[in-house]
């Protein structure tokens, strides 16, 4: 089959199409054929090992999975032992080993029916950015009439989060985002765009709910600042050009103060559920949730792809047709 591989950690460089062996589905596992596969940051940083940390689960010196990519559409081909609830023929959305690949293997309970109305590059782009949005939401305990601050709205994980918000009954959204991408956010439901580049959220005397930093580089004193009485910030992400840590030092950060302050904070570090799949896959269907798709690649350019990404042009997610 042709599969994108990858012998080294490096820049989108490392990445090349090549003939490799098929898979074969072990136990509790099926075989996809892959029709769609999605690109986050997750996959940027499998790729180039940074920050350096994430080397001592995912291989010292390269990469032990040779064929990235997890987010994935497809249809299964072939079932292993013991899978029970999936056959040759199903159209299915979720996770995967390597979906960067013409075929690729992956466990049945990381899969779900694809939603109906989706295309496999719509579907391809949902579990690991959805998911995250989701579980920040819960984390953050959102409940109706509330108000969302989302830092970071036009990422892949920040179009899910204002949408998932309004699904879940916030009274108001402001999503902040580069003044490029305001559309998008207001087309998903934000009630207030923000520019980063022109306006800081944490000034300026708003308050919210629930604060959900995605994207942002802010300090936790200032984040802090803006919850109402009995409101919770969620940190999800934060890109910086640490080598060791990256943006999660923030995190580290958060983790140790938490305990010593009034406020409620939460550090996400998202796992996709098959309970996600199932809440995700209602939403898609009932038209409260939608992908963001900003551009779509073949297989043969995923080094491209990561390119587009990095960019920061990006507006939602990056699909890979297969």
């Amino acid at each position: 089959m042709r599969a994108i591989v990858q012998d080294a950690y490096g820049t989108p460089d490392v990445l090349r199409l090549d003939e490799i062996e098929r898979p074969v589905p072990g136990r509790g596992e099926v075989l996809l054929r892959v029709r769609a596969a999605g690109v986050d940051m997750g996959v940027w940083h499998l790729m180039a090992g940074l920050p350096m940390a994430l080397r001592a689960g995912f291989g010292l010196r390269g990469p032990r999975q040779r064929v990235p990519g997890m987010d994935v559409a497809g249809r299964v081909e072939a079932v292993g032992p013991d899978v029970t609830r999936l056959r040759p023929g199903d159209e299915v959305y979720g996770t995967c080993t390597g979906s960067f690949a013409e075929y690729a293997c992956a466990k049945e309970d990381a899969l779900a029916p694809r939603p109906a109305g989706l295309t496999p590059e719509q579907a391809a782009v949902v579990t690991i950015s959805g998911s995250t949005a989701l579980q920040a939401c819960r984390a953050g305990r959102l409940r109706p009439g509330g108000r969302v601050l989302v830092i970071g709205a036009s990422g892949g994980v920040g179009t899910y989060a204002v949408q998932l918000a309004k699904a879940l009954g916030a009274s108001r959204v402001t999503g902040v985002c580069s003044a490029s991408k305001a559309d998008l956010v207001r087309s998903l439901g934000a009630d207030e765009v923000l520019d980063h580049a022109r306006e800081d959220p944490t000034l300026g005397g708003r308050r919210y709910d629930l604060v959900l930093d995605i994207a942002g580089n802010h300090s936790l004193k200032r984040l802090r600042r803006v919850l109402n009485p009995g409101g919770t910030l969620v940190m999800v992400g934060g890109e910086t050009d640490g080598r060791w840590l990256g943006g999660y030092h923030r995190q580290l950060g958060a983790l140790l103060v938490s305990p010593f302050i009034r406020s409620r904070v939460r550090v996400l570090a998202s796992t996709p559920k098959p309970e996600d799949l199932r809440a995700l896959g209602e939403l898609l269907e009932s038209g409260a949730l939608t992908p963001a798709i900003d551009r779509t690649y073949p297989l043969g350019e995923v080094s491209d792809a990561i390119r587009r990404l990095r960019s920061g042009q990006v507006r939602g997610k990056v699909a890979i047709s297969v």
